[in-house]
């Protein structure tokens, strides 16, 4: 069975820099489509970030995280990073990363002002 688990979270100061890791197993390499999403208190889960599985060159970006996040994955499809810069408190939510239909369980990012 295919797992997801996220690391590299935790508490932070606004204006700070954290990358988050996303570590696949139970499958073989290939060409998977990766993605990142995030579930601040009392909100529903929003999209932060994609990257193609066949091209890790394309990506996409919520529009709350563009020019600031940067998504990407190594060459196995078994790992994905979500660089996260310049972070502010609405920022802070449940990073989960994601390879459709699988969920990692999710790591804390508290942001403080």
């Amino acid at each position: 069975q295919v797992q997801l688990v996220e690391s590299g979270g935790g508490s932070v100061q606004a204006g700070s820099s954290l990358t988050l890791t996303c570590t696949a197993s139970g499958r073989t390499a290939g060409s998977y489509t990766m993605a990142w999403y995030r579930q601040a208190p009392g909100k529903e889960r929003e999209f932060v970030a994609a990257v193609q599985g066949r091209r890790r060159n394309v990506t996409e970006y919520g529009d709350s995280v563009k020019g600031r996040f940067t998504i990407s994955r190594d060459n196995t499809g078994m790992t994905a990073y979500l660089q996260m810069n310049s972070l502010k408190p609405d920022d802070t939510a449940i990073y989960s990363c994601s390879d459709h239909p699988f969920w990692g369980p999710g790591t804390p990012v508290p942001v403080s002002s």
